[in-house]
């Protein structure tokens, strides 16, 4: 078996494994979404959707102003430590703003956004599918993001993916 087939079986064992423990997720904590915001501005998976559509027009700005000024980034599976817990509007910003020249996302394949039974929190199970501009390699990864929106903003974002099938994909390239 080479090295390529290893990552394909890899990225598709974790996204199983992943998409399995959203589903759990969504299942304990899933509710009728027009019972979290009875009309008081957007509700928690609006905004987590506008998110995840920004990402895709790879407005980078937008998607950093939809988040509190003290928003709280986790990418707990991040290769980069550096890049675990980010805080700040600003500093996501920073870290966001050149995303698209290093990956160009073409299409969110999949995306399902999850009410909670907490009516500031949204669950989303979403892929994307790109390619890694300086090497031309397919960008497919699959996510499951946990968002709590208070004032229509975000104000903690956490996602969680395969970090090899990342770093397959990245082979060095950096954003």
């Amino acid at each position: 078996m080479n090295t390529d087939q290893h990552t394909t079986i890899a990225s598709r064992t974790g996204r199983r494994r992943l998409m399995a423990a959203a589903s759990l997720a969504v299942a304990a904590f899933a509710v009728p979404a027009q019972a979290q915001n009875a009309g008081k501005g957007p509700t928690a998976p609006q905004v987590l959707k506008r998110a995840l559509e920004l990402f895709l027009a790879k407005d980078m700005k937008g998607w950093s102003e939809l988040c509190d000024e003290n928003v709280v980034v986790e990418l707990p599976f991040s290769p980069d430590p550096s890049a675990r817990k980010i805080v700040g509007r600003a500093a996501i910003y920073a870290f966001l703003k050149d995303y698209p020249k290093a990956i160009d996302i073409k299409s969110l394949p999949t995306m399902k956004i999850h009410a909670t039974e907490d009516p500031t929190v949204a669950i989303a199970e979403w892929s994307v599918s790109g390619r890694v501009i300086s090497n031309g390699n397919p960008y497919e990864l699959s996510y499951a993001t946990v968002v709590t929106v208070r004032n229509g903003l975000i104000v903690n974002y956490r996602e969680y993916f395969n970090p090899q099938a990342f770093m397959a994909a990245m082979s060095g390239a950096k954003f």
